[in-house]
């Protein structure tokens, strides 16, 4: 395992740019706004069903293409796991669990010992998640196996439904087959999540090999399941892949975005609390309750200004000369010792302070 330093393992603060605000983690925030994603993604999976002649058309289309490209897996896999009961059961069970057991499993692990670089890859998965429900709203897609028998798929998970909890409508437990979207099959996230967890665990789960082995076998088993279950075609993962691309790729800009709002709330909430004028609590100086970039109290050209009275009193004048009619102790012995007195100068001024 990599060393880590105090920040792997710390409070979880994160400074906001432009402030001297850290937001500090925490697992009654992030719970609810995990639930909260997770939620909407389900909704709007049910919601964009789709015109079911449409996501046939979308579907027939994808096989052609990857016929014509020499793509195509799916038959041969799905031969396979129809044919050997001891390839398809356990390809079923992986296809309808570990989609909702690794992923949650792997945030939870990345904030409890990776916290300083659990905020970034959260983003990540959120916002790619959010790109995937773009794709199952504008591509409805039929997978596989819903296309007509003729086309040679066989749905594993009906075919073994009675070794599941699940029923012969995709993954969902029985009677719950019309709370879901069977038509969801483009972008893959099966395939995009597990290409996920696979990323960070290579990126933070240490050099070890049995991490980077699960790293790398994670996504690509997903990969040949989602396919030799006729769940997905191959070119759904690759989509599936791309999704996860683009959420990486936004993932700085979406931090930076987030931490200006959060930056322009806490402005807000000094401004109100302290009375300052709107704008101006931004650069307060801490201790001098003087916002930064105000012009500060001038006092006239070439009088001091006494520290700590806020620029009222002037002292001294320019030069660091005494002011008319004031004595410095022991002025008149030193005048005597080691030059004429004010009164001798000869032009009235007043004497140079020593």
């Amino acid at each position: 395992m990599p060393n880590r330093g105090p920040s792997d393992t710390g409070a979880g603060a994160e400074p906001v740019p432009g402030t001297g605000h850290r937001h500090r983690l925490r697992w009654w925030t992030e719970l609810p706004l995990l639930l909260l994603v997770y939620v909407a993604y389900s909704a709007g999976r049910l919601l964009a069903r789709g015109d079911v002649s449409t996501a046939v058309d979308h579907g027939l289309a994808i096989l052609r293409a990857e016929k014509a490209l020499w793509l195509n897996a799916e038959h041969p896999l799905n031969r396979l796991f129809t044919e050997h009961a001891w390839i398809g059961v356990p390809a079923d069970f992986w296809y309808a669990s570990l989609h909702y057991l690794v992923t949650p499993a792997v945030l939870i692990w990345m904030f409890r010992s990776r916290r300083v670089h659990y905020r970034a890859a959260r983003t990540w998965l959120l916002l790619s998640t959010f790109i995937g429900l773009i794709g199952f709203t504008l591509v409805p897609t039929c997978p596989p196996r819903l296309l007509d028998a003729t086309h040679g798929f066989v749905d594993t998970m009906a075919q073994y439904s009675a070794y599941g909890w699940w029923g012969t409508e995709a993954s969902a437990p029985r009677g719950l087959g019309g709370m879901t979207n069977q038509y969801a099959a483009m972008p893959s996230l099966h395939v995009g999540w597990a290409l996920w967890c696979g990323v960070v665990l290579w990126r933070h789960g240490g050099r070890g090999p049995l991490m980077r082995t699960a790293a790398v076998a994670y996504p690509l088993i997903t990969t040949v399941v989602v396919m030799g279950t006729a769940n997905h075609y191959f070119l759904d993962a690759v989509a599936g892949a791309a999704v996860m691309g683009a959420g990486l790729l936004l993932t700085a800009p979406g931090l930076r975005f987030v931490d200006r709002l959060r930056a322009r709330y806490a402005t807000a909430r000094a401004e109100a609390m302290t009375g300052v004028a709107p704008g101006a609590a931004a650069g307060v100086v801490a201790g001098h309750g003087r916002a930064a970039g105000a012009d500060p109290v001038r006092a006239p050209a070439g009088v001091a200004v006494r520290a700590g009275t806020g620029g009222s009193s002037p002292v001294v004048g320019g030069g660091c000369q005494t002011a008319a009619g004031e004595r410095i102790p022991r002025q008149r012995k030193q005048s005597a010792e080691h030059g004429p007195r004010s009164s001798e100068a000869g032009d009235g001024s007043p004497a140079p302070a020593r």
